[in-house]
């Protein structure tokens, strides 16, 4: 009986103990859903945060599907090339609104939900904004050498611990970072993604933009996503129902210099 007294207070001991220590990140992270290979596991549907300026931080804690717990920290002012600054000099010219593609960091800073589909072999995230996608990846290729360029890029994965890398180059220009403040980009554009799940139903976003033609330093931004437990994405298409496009409003552009410059007019 004296023996088991002593066994008992050391289990009461022992389970106090293990529920009283504080919960490490690395706990946290393990509590995360993962795939039968054990990677984390980023399949869903998932609100973020509008982002109208890469450099400023977003206020309250609102996602755009109208979720609350998103969150979007900015780089803070970066410095802008002479090019950069006579670009934004001139009087902007909205490319989407002749239902033109984001761009993939565009795209990303909409607030529209996004769903993630994930395999061993590649991710592919699809954008609820224009019904979208990008295809990443994630087999251990490496980058391409001077690929073509393209709106979306060309992105390859790869994931360190817990922590999913997406980088990406082959941009073509013609897209803007932000929906907002409409900071430019140039063919020399690299950016790198960072995914980290925080728990189950939030994802720790890191994005690094390196566009050395446009920016004297990499912008940096930092996210929290938020998972949409049942829902769907909605079809979304530029043309639907645009009756600037449709009934030639958009007409008065076409004779504009800023217009003739986007479309290399002459």
């Amino acid at each position: 009986m004296r023996i088991r007294f002593y066994v008992s207070i050391l289990t009461v001991v022992v389970v106090a103990a293990l529920f009283l220590a504080p919960t490490s990140s690395s706990a946290q992270t393990s509590q995360a859903p993962r795939l039968h290979d054990g990677k984390p596991n980023f399949n869903g549907v998932w609100a973020r945060p509008r982002v109208n300026d890469v450099m400023k931080d977003a206020n309250g804690t609102e996602c755009g599907s109208g979720k609350s717990g998103c969150s979007h920290k900015g780089s803070g002012p970066v410095g802008l090339t002479p090019l950069a600054q006579q670009i934004m000099s001139e009087p902007v010219f909205d490319y989407t609104s002749f239902c033109l593609p984001w761009g993939y960091t565009r795209a990303w800073q909409t607030e529209y939900p996004v769903e993630i589909l994930q395999t061993p072999e590649r991710l592919a995230i699809l954008f609820e904004s224009n019904t979208v996608f990008k295809v990443v990846p994630t087999d251990g290729r490496k980058l391409p050498v001077n690929p073509d360029p393209s709106w979306f890029g060309h992105s390859v994965g790869r994931y360190e611990g817990d922590t999913l890398i997406i980088e990406s180059n082959g941009f073509n220009g013609r897209t803007n970072l932000d929906v907002g403040a409409d900071h430019p980009t140039s063919t020399e554009m690299k950016i790198t993604e960072r995914f980290r799940l925080l728990d189950a139903d939030r994802i720790a976003y890191d994005l690094t933009i390196e566009d050395p033609k446009m920016y004297t330093a990499p912008i940096r931004n930092s996210r929290v996503f938020v998972r949409m437990k049942g829902e769907e994405l909605l079809e979304s298409f530029c043309m639907e129902n645009n009756k600037n496009l449709i009934e030639g409003r958009m007409q008065i552009q076409v004779d504009t210099k800023e217009y003739k410059k986007y479309f290399d007019v002459q």
